[in-house]
């Protein structure tokens, strides 16, 4: 009979569109729809310490399938008191994330290698400087989802915060993902590192950085498998109308 043959057939797709939140489904770049900001050498340069400031304001979030993360954001808010007050910062964190059992996520940060440049001119005793400091900051997603967008025919990710709000969408941009080493790029703890393996550490850090344009990262301008989806949807429409018509009679 047609009927039983439909509902497995459809239940199948959705099972393969559909899947239990996994390390493999967030792996790659995500960026927000400015498409400026990105994670990576061209963001923070951890040899010579530097935010590098992006053309327009925007966030990155970058995973990997073994459970590293990397954050890139450059914020800007008004001043509804004063417009000529905006508050600006680029930040930059990495370190684990974990996906708990209800599908939340949680990002721990290498505590010595946060940065955050701050410029907040109405409130600093220098209003043509900005304040660069060490920052850490752990951050808790209440949920997450990856989907097709269905106007661009890319991967998107929407983000809901620790209180239920949803974040920007974010676009897959390259897959492997962008990003710096995943170790502590400025450890700190001198009785557990010599001063020979801090150097050879950043040795290691420079020669990435330089090789940054060799990276394996891939960049994401389309889904490949949107065309396929979208003609199995249009195939299940047609055979579930076949049915009606054929059977509902």
């Amino acid at each position: 009979m047609l009927f039983p043959s439909l509902i497995l057939f459809i239940t199948l797709l959705i099972r393969e569109v559909i899947s239990d939140p996994n390390m493999e489904e967030l792996e790659g770049t995500w960026s927000s729809k400015s498409n400026t900001v990105f994670t990576g050498p061209g963001f923070y340069d951890p040899v010579d310490e530097l935010l590098i400031e992006p053309d327009l304001p925007g966030i990155s979030y970058s995973f990997t399938k073994d459970g590293h993360y990397e954050e890139a954001l450059y914020r800007v808010e008004g001043n509804p008191k004063n417009h000529s007050c905006p508050v600006a910062s680029i930040t930059y964190q990495h370190g684990t994330y974990e996906i708990l059992s209800n599908g939340s996520v949680v990002l721990t940060p290498i505590a010595v290698d946060g940065r955050q440049l701050l410029s907040d001119p109405c409130n600093s005793d220098d209003p043509t400087k900005s304040k660069y400091t060490r920052y850490v900051q752990p951050t808790y997603f209440k949920a997450y989802r990856v989907y097709v967008n269905n106007y661009h025919g890319r991967y998107a990710l929407e983000i809901y915060q620790f209180d239920g709000s949803k974040m920007q969408p974010l676009y897959l941009a390259y897959k492997p993902p962008l990003m710096l080493p995943t170790t502590a790029l400025n450890p700190t703890d001198q009785n557990s590192e010599t001063d020979s393996s801090l150097n050879e550490k950043r040795q290691r850090i420079k020669r990435s950085l330089e090789n940054q344009y060799r990276t394996n990262a891939v960049k994401q301008v389309y889904n490949e498998n949107f065309d396929k989806y979208w003609w199995i949807s249009v195939g299940c429409l047609g055979l579930a109308s076949t049915y009606f018509f054929i059977f509902m009679k």
